[in-house]
């Protein structure tokens, strides 16, 4: 879990005035809770943002009692990358939360030294949780994959306690196929053709002409 400090803000108040300051302009909503403008102050925010996953709980300090958030949703400038709005998602307390956690493959599957390929279908999952029990993500050990059609199933991913699975439990997340090494086709080289040479006497239309090299001329002799 981690905190950031905001502050309240006027919604009429320009996001590009802001942005000029260091500051970021940001919303946060929940079941309980209106939209409410907040401003954040960018270096802190870039910061967090690098340590914070999808599923990792922030606490907003500063607006009253202190609210467990969820980032919902970012906007960043298309050119330098920079953060310009984020959108917090206020959790309810004892109330659980659907959210698609990502993935960790863990362990090396012997599949691959068999020259196998390890096929990764899945990247997240989707589960219902209590907050308090919200992983940062869910481990898949690939050390069990052995011989081709081996495969690790949603069901087969180990859960926090108060978690429910959404995702379909059969549902393939990765599994061992052959590796097949695709025939590789040569195109025949293409025949040279000069245009526009009239052809000799008695040859016949379609062949290659050869072009002659250019005749040797003799140097001019001394006086």
């Amino acid at each position: 879990m981690l905190a950031l400090e905001v502050k309240s803000r006027d919604a009429k108040e320009s996001a590009e005035v802001l942005r000029e300051q260091g500051i970021v302009p940001a919303v946060y909503y929940g079941p309980k809770e209106g939209t409410t403008p907040i401003s954040i102050n960018a270096q802190k925010l870039e910061h967090l943002w690098k340590e914070a996953g999808e599923t990792t709980i922030i606490t907003l300090k500063g607006v009253g009692e202190d609210k467990d958030t969820l980032i919902h949703d970012a906007q960043f400038h298309p050119v330098t990358g920079k953060l310009l709005h984020v959108d917090f998602y206020v959790l309810e307390k004892g109330k659980k939360v659907k959210i698609k956690v990502p993935l960790e493959f863990t362990g090396v599957a012997p599949a691959e030294k068999s020259g196998n390929i390890v096929v990764k279908a899945l990247y997240e999952i989707e589960i219902e949780v209590a907050s308090q029990e919200l992983p940062h993500n869910l481990p898949v050990d690939i050390s069990s994959l052995v011989n081709v059609g081996d495969h690790v199933v949603a069901k087969d991913i180990k859960l926090p306690p108060s978690a429910t699975l959404i995702e379909h439990p059969d549902e393939i997340v990765v599994s061992v196929k052959e590796f097949k090494e695709e025939p590789v086709e040569i195109a025949p080289a293409p025949e040279t053709v000069i245009i526009g040479e009239e052809k000799a006497e008695g040859e016949v239309p379609g062949e290659t002409t050869t072009v002659p090299a250019p005749a040797k001329t003799e140097k001019a002799k001394k006086e």
